[in-house]
């Protein structure tokens, strides 16, 4: 489940006819976490959407590692995903859960069941495997949503404001876990975030999306440092810039 780099190569979306037109142009490190950041409608969730498929670009490609993905359906590309709600179904156990990344069917193998334990044991959900998600915490419903993306074993992890509705505490035991499972997998993870603490605490690159554009990437500690571009300066404001 080594990560890959995905790059993005001149993409040109729209959402109808009479929108304006996103055109996103970055290149996301392999074996790396990259913040992606920008004001609310600059496209972060988009670019996301066109990464794992959900949309498509009009023109430009999509390289995962050395394969185009740009036409493939999103079953067929190297990624997971992790988004706000985490989408468990509320009638299904956790292990049932969890097993929907590996196989839409409700069979599991002993391989299987192996895979579900070694999957729930690094995100501290040991034992929880027949609770059902309604007797879960915010946070204990977020780690099933990861345990899912793990058994998938794919080398691209999106996630999209994953954390956002969690209180502060919780969402920085989130991030560390992520960190830590990043560490330990050397996936290549992309994460949408409005709060440049989650950059800082975890990622190593930041791609910052202004009107649909990409308008400044490099590593976090120069973008967000108080020494960007005046667009990224004016996101972060003076309470986010060093003194």
């Amino acid at each position: 489940m080594k990560g890959l780099p995905v790059t993005c190569d001149d993409l040109l979306f729209r959402y109808g006819p009479d929108a304006a037109p996103m055109r996103f142009d970055c290149t996301f490190a392999p074996r790396t976490i990259t913040a992606v950041m920008g004001p609310s409608g600059s496209g972060k969730s988009t670019l996301l959407a066109l990464i794992a498929g959900f949309e498509r670009a009009a023109s430009g490609r999509i390289m995962i590692g050395e394969d185009e993905v740009t036409q493939l359906a999103p079953a067929r590309r190297p990624v997971s995903c992790v988004f706000q709600d985490n989408n468990l179904f509320a009638h299904l156990d956790v292990a049932t859960n969890v097993a929907l990344g590996m196989s839409p069917g409700m069979k599991r193998s002993v391989s299987d069941e192996k895979r579900l334990t070694e999957a729930l044991a690094p995100v501290g959900l040991s034992g929880y495997g027949a609770r059902m998600p309604g007797s879960l915490s915010g946070g204990e419903r977020q780690r099933v949503a990861i345990a899912r993306a793990l058994v998938r074993e794919r080398p691209v992890l999106l996630l999209d404001e994953a954390f956002g509705s969690l209180g502060p505490a919780l969402r920085e035991t989130m991030l560390d876990l992520v960190a830590d499972l990043q560490r330990r997998t050397a996936m290549t993870v992309i994460m949408v975030s409005h709060d440049p603490a989650d950059a800082r605490r975890i990622a190593t690159d930041l791609v910052f999306l202004k009107d649909g554009t990409v308008g400044a990437q490099g590593p976090v500690g120069e973008l967000l440092n108080g020494r960007a571009n005046a667009d990224v300066n004016a996101y972060l404001g003076s309470q986010e810039l060093p003194s």
